[in-house]
């Protein structure tokens, strides 16, 4: 939730204009290091990585795991992305150490948040439930993801070094860090009164 809030707080609309851009990727910087720290937590719990399959031979990777694995490398990319955006001064270095990483983390998301869909329905036997806050969860990470792919889109280096859609690239990245907020708080442990 942190990460989120730093990411949603680096694209907050007019951020950009009143504090410079060093804050913003400063807020995305760290932001980027607490995705990455989650994302480990997160694989750490998944569990093993293969399931033994009583009706097939040998093993099937585990739906929970590959999406835990997916999205730790795109939150790697992210901070590949979000550690030289506070470096590259020209634009082939924002083409290729900022966006290009970038866009490979937004499509690592938007694989994981796929995938969740396939490890959420096969731990619940069951695709829609309303009811349930995991599977919302899973809808608004998904909406997030979607988000983080089009600020990624929004976010391309043309060769003169302009952004191709700075609005949707803000807006995108504004969007996702929410969803990702509101779908990490409608899982937290629900606090048990004595």
């Amino acid at each position: 939730m942190v990460g989120s809030a730093l990411f949603a707080l680096g694209s907050a609309p007019g951020l950009g204009q009143l504090a410079g851009a060093d804050v913003v990727n400063l807020c995305y910087f760290v932001g980027a290091w607490f995705f990455t720290g989650a994302g480990f937590i997160q694989l750490v719990r998944s569990a093993s990585p293969a399931e033994l399959e009583s009706s097939l031979p040998g093993s099937a990777v585990r739906a929970e795991w590959l999406s835990a694995a997916t999205q730790s490398v795109g939150t790697i990319l992210f901070n590949i992305s979000t550690t030289s955006a506070l470096f590259a001064h020209t634009v082939a270095g924002e083409r290729h150490l900022v966006w290009s990483p970038d866009a490979g983390g937004s499509v690592a998301f938007l694989i994981s948040g796929a995938v969740a869909f396939a490890a959420y329905s096969r731990s619940t036997g069951h695709g829609l439930d309303f009811r349930d806050r995991a599977w919302w969860s899973v809808l608004v990470n998904w909406v997030g993801c979607v988000a983080f792919g089009v600020s990624a889109v929004g976010a391309f280096v043309n060769k003169d070094g302009v952004t191709a859609d700075a609005i949707a690239a803000n807006a995108g990245t504004f969007v996702g860090a929410l969803c990702f907020f509101v779908a990490s708080a409608i899982v937290l442990p629900e606090t048990r009164h004595r």
